[in-house]
């Protein structure tokens, strides 16, 4: 008996997939240049610089993500699963705000 085919659920960041890893990407080549600071023995400060413009790269990302998750996943969730995926958010949010 042939398996029905698992289709990928549906994600608050679905519709922005490809945009979304398209700052991904951009995000990982400036990983790669700071590392190859690092092994060029490049000024420190300009090392730190770009760290905190992949922090702050990172942080726009992740905020896109919790604005997605709020509309789609809490707000247009299964009622049942509003509180439960709320908390979640807020667990996320806690994460994100202790980094550092």
């Amino acid at each position: 008996m042939p398996q029905a085919r698992a289709t990928a659920p549906t994600r608050g960041y679905t519709a922005s997939k490809d945009e979304l890893q398209r700052r991904l990407a951009r995000i990982e080549g400036q990983v790669r240049g700071v590392s190859k600071m690092v092994a060029e023995d490049r000024y420190c400060i300009d090392v730190l610089t770009q760290i905190a413009a992949i922090e702050a790269a990172l942080d726009k990302v992740a905020l896109g993500l919790l604005d997605d998750h709020a509309r789609v996943c809490v707000l247009g969730g299964e009622e049942s699963e509003r509180e439960q995926r709320a908390e979640e958010m807020m667990a996320a949010v806690g994460r994100l705000m202790r980094r550092g």
